[in-house]
């Protein structure tokens, strides 16, 4: 199915060493290039755009989806819309990556809208990967988006991850609360060389005894810019949370602005941002146990990535 290339890039995004367990549909190079669905879920291709529906049927449990897109072709630009409809009382792990290999000198670009429409008491994990590759002069741009529905008593965890090789992206995110609905972001992102990184979380919590905790940690490297801007909105009684933990290095440049809005007496919201560099103290004491000055930088991103 796959060549060596998209082999690793499915690693990489997906923790994939071969076909996954479960449903799953991975696109390559613009065109479907596996599927598989299960008696509770199913993958339907659009039949007005490019993109694909995922339906979860109602009380299906400890069932996963995998919907990885490999990008190898250098100047290939696509955009595609998958809609999620999760079914109540389900709870399900849903894994999404996309990777670009471009050795070529055109850029190349994969853009997508997930949305995701929460039942009622649903659990959902969700995870995103992105990673970019290759030593051609062709730009690797990703701009992903998503849209979250979530109705009374649902959940939802996002793991948004972008590590390395990706010169250009735009994440946006936004997400409707009903009552007792509960949401948890956690993204990870280093940037490095000239690459530049955008990211907007607005999250509207409406429904009472609603919550949102959103935490971006981040480490900008070389001449490198990161932009996190995250608005929570109360509109209820509710409780949210956002914060921006960075580490600047070299000549980067790191924006973070986290924003609240409250439009009710009980709506409770904290906002924090911290920007700092390294320590001194902490590598010297890490090349005291042999480190050299780099090894020591390596082992303070990645556990802070962590």
């Amino acid at each position: 199915m796959a060549d060596s290339i998209q082999e690793r890039i499915l690693e990489e995004v997906a923790d994939l060493h071969g076909v996954p367990a479960g449903a799953y549909n991975i696109r390559a190079n613009g065109q479907t290039a596996g599927r598989n669905t299960t008696a509770n879920i199913d993958i339907v291709t659009k039949t007005d755009k490019p993109g694909i529906d995922i339906r979860i049927k109602p009380g299906t449990r400890n069932e996963s989806v995998h919907i990885p897109v490999v990008v190898s072709a250098s100047g290939l630009k696509e955009m595609v819309y998958n809609d999620f409809f999760i079914g109540e009382d389900s709870d399900v792990v849903i894994v999404a990556g996309c990777g670009i290999h471009n050795c070529g000198d055109q850029d190349s670009e994969h853009d997508g809208i997930h949305r995701f429409f929460v039942g009622k008491n649903a659990k959902v994990k969700y995870v995103e990967k992105h990673y970019g590759e290759g030593d051609g002069n062709g730009k690797r741009i990703l701009n992903p988006g998503t849209e979250v529905y979530m109705e009374e008593n649902s959940y939802m965890e996002m793991e948004m991850v972008q590590i390395e090789g990706v010169d250009s992206t735009n994440r946006t995110n936004s997400a409707e609360l009903a009552a007792g609905a509960k949401l948890i972001v956690r993204e990870r992102l280093l940037t490095h060389g000239s690459q530049n990184a955008e990211s907007t979380y607005i999250v509207n919590l409406n429904g009472e005894d609603s919550s949102a905790d959103v935490v971006s940690r981040s480490v900008a490297k070389d001449t490198s810019k990161q932009t996190f801007n995250s608005k929570i909105v109360g509109n209820a009684k509710c409780s949210g949370h956002t914060e921006c933990d960075a580490i600047i290095m070299d000549d980067a440049k790191i924006f973070a602005i986290p924003g609240l809005i409250a439009n009710n007496i009980d709506a409770a919201l904290i906002h924090e941002a911290a920007i700092g560099k390294i320590a001194g103290e902490q590598i010297v004491k890490l090349m005291t146990l042999g480190l050299t000055e780099e090894e020591a930088e390596a082992q303070i991103v990645n556990g802070f990535l962590k």
